[in-house]
């Protein structure tokens, strides 16, 4: 059963989410639900008395809510109260709050979307562009961004396709492409940029990110053309497919005199027009 995380947004107001593959359905903190409609200072102990209370009127679909391990504010991952949308459903009603029938209706769109997703693969990347304009992004680092998400995603299933597991055999491969061509691990990588919880491929410049590309795409051929098998076999196909975009990176780094990797990041370099204060193309 694949769980991919994610954070949605309720009126400005972070929920944290988790899609079950297996099941197709989404999961929602109760805790964060419970923070958007009662705005309340503490909501963890706001759904501890009321979760106390439904479980003494013999609620069952409190008793049914499982727990998951999503990322609390300090980065670590906890146990949390979790419930799928008919149960949540059940409990918003329990809570007296204005934002009660429009927050069903959002998590409704939150579904739908993510359903139609699926059978839509463009659906995905559409919203992705959406996203990304609003946050400030230019449509050239958009458009390399984008790519890179394909060039990653066919990689990632030749991984699968040869028996690679998912979880830390990926995260390992990575780290051999990225130091290979970078110099850095991806761990690293971000520390270099002054990065905490971000993504460190929302803040490569566009040259790192076409690097990035080069050496995921070069994996992913040699892979096919080796077919090697399982991940032992993958980590020397990973450290080729990086070396080919060293190369080219050492290449275009003599003819400019210096490094194409950089601390720049999204907040200091890929939205300009957010920090001049002009950002009326910044969505």
């Amino acid at each position: 059963m694949t769980k991919k995380q994610a954070i949605q947004l309720f009126e400005e107001r972070k929920v944290r989410t988790v899609w079950d593959d297996k099941e197709e359905k989404w999961y929602f903190s109760i805790v964060d639900v419970c923070g958007v409609l009662t705005d309340s200072p503490n909501p963890r102990n706001y759904w501890k008395v009321l979760k106390h209370r439904l479980v003494k009127e013999g609620n069952e679909t409190v008793t049914n809510c499982n727990q998951l391990k999503l990322q609390a504010e300090d980065g670590k991952m906890r146990l949390t109260d979790v419930a799928d949308t008919e149960q949540l459903f059940r409990i918003i009603q329990s809570i007296p709050s204005p934002k009660a029938e429009p927050f069903k209706q959002w998590m409704a769109q939150v579904a739908s979307l993510r359903l139609d997703q699926m059978q839509d693969p463009e659906l995905s990347i559409d919203q992705a562009i959406v996203d990304y304009k609003r946050l400030g992004y230019s449509d050239a680092w958009i458009n390399q961004r984008i790519k890179s998400i394909e060039v990653r995603k066919e990689l990632t299933d030749e991984w699968k396709r040869t028996g690679v597991q998912e979880g830390p055999e990926y995260a390992s491969l990575t780290d051999i492409i990225t130091r290979e061509w970078s110099g850095f691990t991806t761990k690293q990588y971000k520390h270099y940029k002054g990065l905490k919880k971000e993504n460190l491929r929302d803040n490569m410049t566009n040259l790192e990110i076409a690097l990035n590309i080069l050496a995921e795409a070069s994996a992913t051929e040699i892979s096919k053309d080796r077919d090697p098998k399982g991940f032992n076999a993958q980590t020397q196909v990973a450290r080729e497919g990086g070396s080919v975009a060293k190369a080219a990176r050492k290449q275009l780094e003599s003819k400019l005199g210096r490094s194409v990797i950089t601390k720049d990041k999204a907040s200091d370099y890929l939205l300009p027009e957010k920090n001049n204060g002009s950002g009326d193309d910044a969505g």
